[in-house]
């Protein structure tokens, strides 16, 4: 009798901030600022219009830093690098044990996929001591194409990431908190898991927020507040 074939492994592609830990506590804010600063001093303009452009580039291009490298020419190590050192990181993250128990039993392939720079994703993980609990860590400095930087919600790293992983778009299963990342994730194929734990935490959300919150998009297939919540 011939053996049947095993299922294919399910791949975990999980976000960093705001997903797999409370970065609206820990890092946004100090984030924003060291970007609005970086703006200020490299491009030579006001604090003001700083902030408009850190605003403006992140809506139009879903990263600053895409937009500062269209229209000024910046380096994207050297953004990187500067706005991440970040301070006293460590001793303000925070995650709750049982997400990080739930991370560890979550049967498949595990992969970090940020946006962020590899340097600031490592001292997060090994913070919280999650890097145990995954196979690869994917950061913005690994989604270059052809020579240009193709972060999310970028649909052709999309594709590329799931022939590299060797595995059916819908074999994976991108665990987010953004939404313009799971639409662009599930017009490839892949399965969404909406990460909302830490946007429903912060203090005082503002009432269109709670309203957004409460919708699921078409492209979302599960909500969720803590990762111990998704299903198999």
């Amino acid at each position: 009798m011939a053996e049947r074939p095993s299922a294919p492994r399910r791949v975990w592609l999980f976000d960093l901030d705001n997903t797999l830990h409370d970065a609206s506590h820990a890092v946004f804010g100090p984030l924003k600022q060291s970007m609005t600063a970086y703006i200020e001093r490299e491009l030579g303009v006001s604090n003001e219009e700083a902030h408009r452009l850190r605003v403006r580039y992140w809506q139009r291009y879903g990263a600053t830093l895409l937009g500062l490298m269209r229209h000024h020419g910046v380096s994207a190590p050297h953004f990187l690098h500067d706005t991440h050192r970040l301070p006293g990181l460590e001793q303000r993250l925070r995650a709750p044990l049982a997400d990080r128990l739930a991370l560890a039993r979550l049967p498949g392939k595990r992969v970090l996929l940020t946006n962020a720079p590899r340097e600031y994703a490592l001292r997060v993980l090994r913070a919280l001591r999650l890097l145990r609990h995954l196979d690869a860590v994917i950061a913005i400095e690994d989604m270059v194409m052809f020579g240009h930087l193709r972060p999310k919600p970028d649909k052709r790293m999309f594709r590329s990431l799931v022939a590299r992983l060797r595995v059916a778009p819908h074999h994976c299963v991108l665990v987010e908190d953004t939404l313009e990342h799971q639409k662009a994730a599930r017009a490839v194929g892949l399965k969404t898991v909406w990460m909302q734990g830490y946007a429903l935490s912060a203090a005082a959300p503002a009432e269109p927020i709670r309203v957004r919150l409460r919708r699921k998009p078409v492209y979302v297939g599960q909500r969720v507040r803590q990762l111990r919540h998704m299903r198999r």
